[in-house]
């Protein structure tokens, strides 16, 4: 399900973050669909299960999931409205990308045909 990188100057606990915001994204985890039990995930990933724990609350506070009191964590449904103080933050990070890539010397034409493409794939949407 989640790979860890422990090479990786990413914490554990934001690889976990990230790991299940991708499934989600990329639809491989779909709403209502239950995570693994803090206890399950920790053991799998052999990682303390205060990280697991953290990382949980996380994703809930950025609403990528729901807790049910005695049953666990699921996949939330797909916000109707976008959150517009996160979806700012986004764009600012996707600018911060661009100007880089200018920096490599990646011509514009190719960073407007990539992320054409990238604002086409299937996910979440799909």
């Amino acid at each position: 399900m989640i790979q860890l990188d422990l090479k990786s100057r990413k914490s554990i606990y934001e690889q976990v973050i990230d790991g299940f915001k991708e499934l989600i994204t990329r639809g491989v985890l779909h709403a209502g669909d239950k995570l693994p039990s803090v206890r399950e995930l920790s053991r799998t990933l052999t990682v303390n299960p205060n990280t697991i724990q953290k990382a949980y609350r996380q994703l809930e506070a950025d609403r990528y999931i729901y807790t049910v009191s005695g049953l666990g964590c699921f996949v939330s449904e797909k916000p109707e409205a976008p959150d517009l103080s996160k979806a700012a933050a986004i764009y600012e990070a996707i600018e911060d990308n661009v100007k880089q890539l200018r920096y490599l010397g990646v011509a514009d034409d190719e960073i407007r045909a990539r992320l054409e493409e990238i604002a086409c794939r299937k996910g979440v949407e799909g």
